[in-house]
């Protein structure tokens, strides 16, 4: 029998957290609370990761951050009291990489150009890149290969958005993740400027711009007529015109960016946040030689000092890392005393009751007590199905096997793209695919729509050590939503498992049996003493689990046969033995 004391002092953490944005149900954050406040929900939450549109933000639905207030479009100060009053706790994300375009450093970095007070709080790419490659005819700088090679990219091509300053120049700032240009319209009297163009030369030209906007032209193709030695200029105005979306990489080597983290944290704590995840932190340390994920010693040297803000703060810190298995970081994080994510169990769960097996699985539950990691678990998610996390890693020609072969993680990928889902990959600096990175899809229908293996995998995770996090589409049996990532394009993937249900829906949820009983065994979770002691896992047969938590003289146990995905849930509550069979 082994002790998992990774909660000991921690027992206001022990429960299950609910993880939605604050529209997700009905229309802003009060319809979320409207429905905790229904008595089928009645203890079975102590946590609630609220993701980050509860803030201003603009991009990557919350994760391009504006500023650290409350949208006052989804959330009101009154939410904040009112789930106080519900005894739920506060997850918040703080985006260690990067601020929006909109954000008030940048606006003013793009109005004030070298003379803002912001000017240090991005980074230029060819100010950081001087003296370690060439300047290209675009006025971007390109690394050596040596340094070019080593980088971990999120898209195709160099992470940069081109942006104007006020002295008509264009700069390249670092962007690892989204950015858009949008070019708009230009009046005619925008053309005034140009004293020599008469009003009917200035609405050809006014017309012919406009329609090589629209239909997404190279401006230096555009018709004008006998104004051609303007070219320049007007594609000048063009420039002007544009806007931008983005999510800008901060320089960390910045003092002010530090003094905006001490702010953040501080006005988090004000609204109540207990557990702070650091999203994209592992992008956050920059230097010329490195791979720029995770380099060392930089990455902790920075994540220390987020730490010690965090605990004048009262916060308990969980970085977010995606990365193999092989790799190790996950053990690295956890062994300087962080909590980490447990992006390993979705995939474990998918391949556990595709296969009928439970090895893959245990090895990783008795990594998690054997080795003593905080964990934070999940099925589903706002983001992908990770797979990329499963795999091996080859270290200085040494072969760390992953929780999965390669071709059992093909396997899973091939089921999940079968059933509907559609993937995300890597890139290198080329803009090659390198390697698959996660799978878009609801669990649900990632399990084939199959109710009752659902309910096993969410049986399964309440057993699992580590705070279970369950995202509320996953809840009401959520299936893949085609048509919302048609509609948001060629970045949209994700919106497949990002369907706003209504309060209607919630209401016809909770007719379905199997919410009910997701519902019960979550509380079952959330309330019982036993899953405040010791943790056995019971040697049985590959196609079972066994699985028994005990606290003084309570007990809870799960049997579950991975075949048939029956299962039963035996447990003390109040000195009395109790039962029940799915």
């Amino acid at each position: 029998m082994q002790k998992d004391n990774h909660l000991k002092n921690e027992v206001s953490y022990n429960g299950v957290m609910l993880n939605a944005y604050p529209d997700s149900i009905g229309k802003k954050l009060s319809d979320t609370i409207s429905m905790l406040k229904k008595p089928e929900f009645k203890d079975v939450f102590s946590l609630f990761y609220v993701l980050p549109t509860f803030f201003n933000s603009d991009l990557d639905r919350g994760f391009s951050i504006i500023d650290y207030n409350l949208n006052d479009k989804l959330v009101s100060k009154e939410d904040l009291v009112a789930l106080e009053e519900l005894n739920i706790m506060l997850k918040f994300d703080i985006v260690l990489n990067h601020l929006s375009v909109a954000s008030p450093q940048f606006k003013d970095l793009l109005k004030n150009g070298e003379q803002s007070k912001y000017k240090d709080f991005f980074i230029n790419w060819n100010t950081f890149w001087e003296g370690h490659g060439t300047m290209n005819e675009d006025g971007v700088i390109i690394p050596k290969d040596e340094f070019l090679n080593k980088l971990f990219m999120r898209k195709s091509g160099l992470p940069i958005l081109k942006v104007l300053f006020p002295d008509g120049s264009e700069r390249p700032y670092w962007n690892t993740f989204y950015q858009q240009i949008n070019y708009n319209n230009i009046k005619v009297s925008d053309l005034r400027r140009f004293k020599e163009l008469n009003c009917w030369k200035a609405a050809f030209i006014y017309k012919k711009v406009n329609k090589a906007i629209e239909e997404n032209k190279d401006f230096n193709t555009i018709d004008l007529g006998d104004s051609k030695h303007l070219r320049k200029e007007i594609i000048q105005l063009i420039n002007e015109k544009r806007s931008y979306l983005g999510q800008m990489d901060v320089n960390a080597k910045s003092e002010l960016v530090w003094e905006f983290y001490e702010e953040t944290l501080s006005k988090l704590k004000d609204y109540g946040c207990k557990i702070l995840r650091l999203d994209a932190f592992a992008y956050l340390h920059k230097e010329v030689g490195q791979s720029n994920f995770f380099n060392k010693p930089g990455t902790w040297d920075y994540l220390e000092r987020i730490k010690q803000i965090a605990q004048k703060n009262n916060l308990m810190l969980l970085p977010e890392i995606h990365a193999e298995y092989g790799l190790g970081l996950h053990d690295e994080v956890a062994k300087e005393g962080y909590y980490i994510y447990d992006f390993f169990l979705p995939g474990l769960m998918i391949h556990t009751l595709e296969k009928g097996s439970n090895k893959p699985l245990l090895k990783w539950v008795n990594d998690i007590i054997n080795k003593g990691y905080k964990t934070v678990n999940m099925l589903g998610c706002h983001d992908g199905i990770p797979v990329l996390d499963l795999k091996g890693k080859d270290l200085n020609g040494n072969y760390c096997k992953g929780l999965l072969e390669d071709e059992e993680i093909e396997a899973i990928m091939n089921k999940i793209i079968e059933r509907g889902g559609r993937v995300k990959n890597l890139y290198d600096p080329s803009g090659r695919k390198i390697s698959y990175y996660q799978v878009n899809a609801t669990f649900f229908s990632a399990l084939g729509e199959n109710e009752q293996k659902l309910l096993l995998a969410r049986a399964i995770q309440m057993f699992i050590p580590g705070i279970p996090q369950v995202w509320y589409l996953d809840l009401f049996l959520g299936k893949n939503d085609y048509k919302a990532a048609d509609n948001a394009g060629s970045g949209g993937h994700k919106e497949i498992n990002r369907t706003t249900l209504s309060l209607q829906d919630i209401e016809e949820g909770l007719k379905k049996d199997v919410v009910i009983n997701q519902l019960e065994i979550m509380r079952l979770r959330n309330t019982l003493h036993a899953f405040k002691g010791e943790i056995e896992i019971h040697k049985v047969p590959d196609n079972e689990i066994n699985i028994t938590w005990k606290h003084h003289e309570d007990f809870v146990q799960l049997k579950a046969d991975l075949k048939t995905y029956k299962f039963s849930i035996n447990y003390t509550q109040s000195g009395v033995n109790k039962a029940m069979a799915f």
